[in-house]
């Protein structure tokens, strides 16, 4: 049996994907190489997702956003970004964009949990778990995935969406530039006395970034950018004295803090794969892209790819066409390109500039915080920007 689809990564942009595809008819054959219990449950992990307006109409559209509970959706109305010890900061209002919030924040936990809720439902994709993918062949009509254990499965379009690092951009022989920036994140979820009232912070203190995301009630996502070797001692300490600490680390803006969940850290490491497409190959996700949390837009950009390669693959069916035809390829690498490259590059001197501790970077990065706070125009625009990113 020769697939219409077959996609390598049951993550949320593996699995919206499939949810795209399979709905209009055509056959999917989704791959993973964990056990499927782990994508039908998968564990806390940290990592809280702001999702932006286009970006919850897509999982709307997929039934996926109706999948999500209610008490797991927490609203982003507003983002306040802080430079060193001034209290002075630039505030980023929706309203500014015609909106009532930014967006919304939901734990990747819950929208991987949503996603496999969502396959359920769909007869026309075969998820295949416990699979490891040992080579591909690449023929002009199909492509040949060789599984580790001597099965041959064959599909028209090939899709990769196996996490920045991912084993199938190698196989195809795509090269990626890596940034790495040296630092490891910390993130966790933390109680506090004061409201937060729905503002995400972005801290850029001296030797070290905090970000601040609102959750329900009053409790946040924490995130501490530091050296691995600091963050390793933040880990190793008990949870009442890593409480006192992070409440001082925030300089007690928000009263006494505790923690409420596990803590997590993940190495800073930017990828941009050199390539998106290959014959009959496509990447979508953070094989194609992998952000810096910063501007966190890493899963918006997720979606954006699903939802352009999906319009491209939709349209040639509907035509009788090749789903990977060249020029149907080539394309989605131009839209591709276009819509995260610029971001991915000013996001990186962004991080660059503003996590320098160097006298005259501060005095820089204070005064161009005070020339943004006055320019509504600018305000407006990065508020449309946050909005409606894909």
């Amino acid at each position: 049996m020769i697939h219409d689809v077959a996609i390598v990564g049951a993550g949320p942009s593996g699995l919206c994907l499939a949810r795209a595809l399979s709905e209009q008819g055509l056959s999917v054959l989704l791959l993973e190489r964990q056990a499927e219990a782990a994508i039908a449950e998968p564990v806390f992990d940290g990592r809280e997702i702001a999702l932006t307006h286009s970006s919850q109409a897509l999982l709307e559209r997929l039934n996926i956003w109706s999948l999500i509970e209610a008490d797991e959706i927490a609203v982003l109305r507003d983002a306040s970004v802080f430079s060193g010890p001034s209290p002075f900061a630039l505030h980023i209002n929706a309203q500014q964009a015609g909106a009532e919030r930014l967006g919304h924040l939901v734990a990747n936990q819950a929208i991987r949990r949503a996603c496999y809720q969502s396959l359920q439902q769909d007869a026309a994709t075969t998820l295949r778990c416990d699979a490891e993918i040992h080579a591909i062949r690449q023929h002009p009509d199909r492509v040949e995935l060789a599984l580790a254990h001597g099965d041959v499965l064959q599909a028209r379009l090939l899709v990769a969406a196996d996490s920045r690092f991912s084993e199938t951009r190698r196989l195809l022989g795509i090269g990626a530039q890596l940034k790495d920036f040296g630092k490891s994140m910390l993130v966790c979820r933390m109680q506090h006395d004061k409201d937060h009232q729905q503002v995400a912070w972005e801290w850029f203190g001296y030797g070290q970034t905090l970000a601040l995301l609102p959750l329900n009630g009053r409790q946040s996502s924490v995130v501490i950018t530091l050296p691995p070797r600091e963050i390793a001692q933040l880990q190793q300490l008990g949870d009442e004295r890593f409480s006192r600490e992070i409440e001082q680390r925030f300089a007690h803006r928000l009263g006494r803090m505790q923690l409420v969940s596990s803590r997590h850290a993940y190495p800073l490491v930017g990828v941009y794969a050199r390539r998106v497409i290959s014959q009959r190959c496509a990447l979508i996700g953070d094989a194609a892209v992998g952000m810096h949390p910063v501007t966190a837009h890493g899963f918006n950009f997720g979606l954006g790819s699903v939802q352009r390669l999906s319009k491209l693959v939709l349209a040639a069916h509907a035509r009788g066409k090749d789903l990977a035809e060249p020029a149907l390829l080539e394309r989605y690498q131009r839209q591709q390109r276009l819509a995260t490259w610029p971001l991915y590059q000013a996001t990186n001197l962004l991080v660059e500039c503003y996590t320098s501790d160097q006298l005259p970077m501060r005095l820089l990065r204070n005064a161009g915080l005070r020339l943004a706070q006055q320019a509504q125009p600018l305000k407006r625009g990065i508020a449309r920007h946050l909005t409606t990113q894909h």
